[in-house]
């Protein structure tokens, strides 16, 4: 496979990954990191990085436009619930294990 269809591939993929987190926007980050580590912010952040490699300008809010599809404090506004305080233990048994 030569480097530009490698890319194209995975470039859709990334898009369809998108497109699965905006479909199942009940998952929350938590749960994300709980269970896969890394969560949305996570992507925002690599996105971000990603953009900043090749020179594009790009802050951190705008990159997490992308990967929500909408302003963060919109997003979290609608959809984002309190962590329970087993979802908090989770995080915090599994946080001592890995850096995040």
């Amino acid at each position: 496979m030569d480097t530009q269809t490698k890319t194209e591939i995975e470039a859709a993929a990334f898009r369809r990954l998108l497109e699965h987190l905006d479909e199942n926007k009940e998952v929350q980050n938590i749960d994300l990191m709980n269970l896969a580590g890394f969560c949305r912010n996570c992507l925002s952040k690599w996105y971000l990085a990603a953009a900043e490699d090749k020179g594009i300008e790009l802050d951190y809010e705008g990159a997490r436009e992308v990967v929500y599809g909408e302003p963060y404090s919109d997003w979290k506004k609608k959809y984002q619930g309190e962590a329970s305080a087993e979802q908090k233990a989770a995080f915090d048994a599994k946080s001592t294990d890995h850096k995040y």
